[in-house]
């Protein structure tokens, strides 16, 4: 399983998604790790600048955004994240597609 580095500032959601990812056996980190294998960016959060620091990670990126913002998922895409989902999703599938991403 993958040490996720989770750049998440909405505490209910992060809290939701590190109890997904440790249940689905992965180590959840703060953002600044240097020893990550996975970046995770909430792209909603206007105070991150998740899409640039994405498409700078030398790590692989999942980045998740309302699903009402398509120009948000099309500039995470456009800065080179390795998978962009809808927020739901993320809530839904989080364990599955961090695994996903570290594979690549």
């Amino acid at each position: 399983m993958a040490r996720v580095a989770l750049l998440c500032r909405d505490m209910l959601f992060g809290s939701k998604l590190q109890s997904a990812l440790g249940a689905g056996g992965h180590e959840v980190l703060p953002p600044d790790t240097p020893d990550a294998e996975v970046l995770v960016v909430d792209l909603t959060d206007p105070d991150l600048e998740g899409i640039e620091r994405g498409g700078a990670s030398a790590l692989p990126t999942l980045g998740f955004y309302s699903h009402v913002d398509q120009d948000t998922r099309r500039r995470a895409e456009e800065a080179g994240f390795d998978r962009v989902v809808p927020r739901s999703r993320m809530a839904r599938e989080a364990a599955a597609l961090v695994e996903a991403v570290a594979a690549r």
